[in-house]
C-alpha cells in the first residue's frame, strides 16, 4: 500500500527527500551519486535515455518461457558485471517462492526468490545454498550463502551471513551481511545497530565505511497490514529510500512464509550500493519474517 512505483519511462528524479515529507516525490538539489557513497572511488554510471529497458519482451530467444526477463541494458562504465541490469530501475520487487514441502511437512527448505522489475519483468533469480540441518536447527538465525544468478544462470551476486545472536537484548555479535559483486569481491556491508527499542541497520561500501542508515519500526509485525523500512542519511534527516515488506493475503502468511518485498532508492544511485540494498532486504526477510519452525 505503501509502496509506490515509479515509471521507468519518466525523466529521471531523486527519492531524496526531507523526513517530514516522506510522501513526496520531486527534485531535489541535493544529488545522491555514486560519488557521495564511494568517495575514493571514479564512478561514472551512464543512465541510457529513459525507455530503452522499459518495455517488457515476451519469450525472447534463447531465454526461458513464462515469466520474461528483463533485456540487457549496456553496461555502464566501471559496472561489476551482471549489474548493469540494476542502472536503469528505482524500484525491485522480491518475490518468494512457496515450497510446497514446506507446507505440508513443515520441513524448512531452501529459499528461492524472483527478483523482478517494476513491471514484472524478471532481473535476477535467488537461491538459498544451505544444508537441511543448518536450516532446520538453526531457524531465522542461521548461516546461509545465497546465490543470485541472471538470465543466463551466471552468479553475478553472492550474499554470506554468518551465524551471529539473533537476540534484541544482546548488544555484541549482532547481525550482518555481506554483498559481493561479483563473487569474492565484497561491494559491501549491512550490519545491525543496536537499539533498545529500535530496529536499526547501518549500510557500508565495501571499505567498511558508513554510508547509509536503516531504520524500522518497534514492533516489527506485517499482520494484515505492511511493514516498511526507511533508508535515510546517516544523520538521518533525509529519506533516501524503503525496504517495504507487503502482506501478501491471509493463506499466504497464515500457512508459509513465502513473502514479497519491495526496495526503492534513486535511480542513478551507484549499482553497488543498489546491490547492497538486495542484501539488506534479504538479511530483514531472514530475521523478522522467516517463520521459525
Amino acid at each position: 500500500g505503501s509502496l509506490f512505483c515509479l515509471n521507468s519511462s519518466r525523466s529521471s528524479r531523486h527519492i531524496v527527500y526531507p523526513k517530514h515529507q516522506a510522501g513526496h516525490i520531486g527534485k531535489q538539489a541535493g544529488h545522491l551519486g555514486s560519488q557521495a557513497f564511494y568517495p575514493g572511488g571514479q564512478h561514472s554510471y551512464l543512465v541510457p535515455p529513459a525507455g530503452t529497458a522499459g518495455i517488457p519482451v515476451q519469450n525472447q530467444p534463447g531465454r526461458p518461457a513464462g515469466v520474461p526477463w528483463m533485456p540487457a541494458p549496456p553496461p555502464p562504465l566501471n559496472c561489476p558485471p551482471g549489474l548493469e541490469y540494476l542502472s536503469q530501475i528505482d524500484m525491485i520487487l522480491i518475490h518468494q517462492q512457496i515450497e510446497l514441502l514446506e507446507v505440508l511437512f513443515s520441513f524448512e527448505s531452501s529459499n528461492v526468490y524472483d527478483i523482478k522489475n517494476s513491471f514484472g519483468q524478471r532481473i535476477y533469480f535467488a537461491a538459498e545454498d544451505t544444508n537441511f540441518c543448518t536450516r532446520n536447527c538453526c531457524g531465522r538465525s542461521r548461516p546461509f550463502t545465497l546465490r543470485i544468478t541472471d538470465n543466463v544462470g551466471r552468479e553475478v551476486i553472492t550474499l554470506e551471513r554468518p551465524l551471529r545472536c539473533n537476540c534484541c537484548c544482546c548488544p555484541c555479535c549482532l547481525q550482518e551481511i555481506e554483498i559481493q559483486a561479483p563473487p569474492g569481491v565484497p561491494v559491501g556491508y549491512v550490519t545491525q545497530t543496536w537499539h533498545p527499542c529500535l530496529t536499526k541497520f547501518t549500510i557500508k561500501n565495501q571499505n567498511r565505511e558508513d554510508v547509509l542508515k536503516i531504520s524500522g519500526p518497534c514492533i516489527v509485525c506485517s499482520c494484515f497490514a505492511g511493514v516498511d523500512f526507511e533508508i535515510t542519511s546517516l544523520d538521518e534527516q533525509m529519506v533516501v529510500g524503503r525496504i517495504s515488506k507487503h502482506w501478501s493475503g491471509l493463506l499466504r502468511e497464515a500457512f508459509t512464509d513465502a513473502d514479497n518485498f519491495g526496495i526503492q532508492f534513486p535511480r542513478d544511485l551507484d549499482v553497488k550500493l543498489k546491490a547492497v540494498m538486495i542484501g539488506a532486504c534479504f538479511l530483514i526477510d531472514y530475521m523478522f519474517f522467516e517463520r521459525t519452525r
